[in-house]
């Protein structure tokens, strides 16, 4: 019973570090991500998806 309870608690305490782990990158990932104005002023159409553009390159 001993060696079980023992066994146990290694895997508790490897999984509590892998949790701490993902916490401690996913937090220093969010933090480095850079917010640069609205979307709505950086959108550049693409004309090419048009459906009336004009290719100005001959084929």
């Amino acid at each position: 019973m001993k060696k079980a309870l023992k066994i146990l608690g290694i895997i508790i305490a490897v999984a509590g570090a892998a949790f701490a782990a993902y916490i401690f990158v996913k937090n220093y990932v969010e933090s480095k991500k850079v917010v640069i104005g609205n979307d709505a002023e950086n959108y550049v159409s693409c004309s090419c998806c048009d459906d009336e553009f004009v290719s100005e390159t001959v084929a």
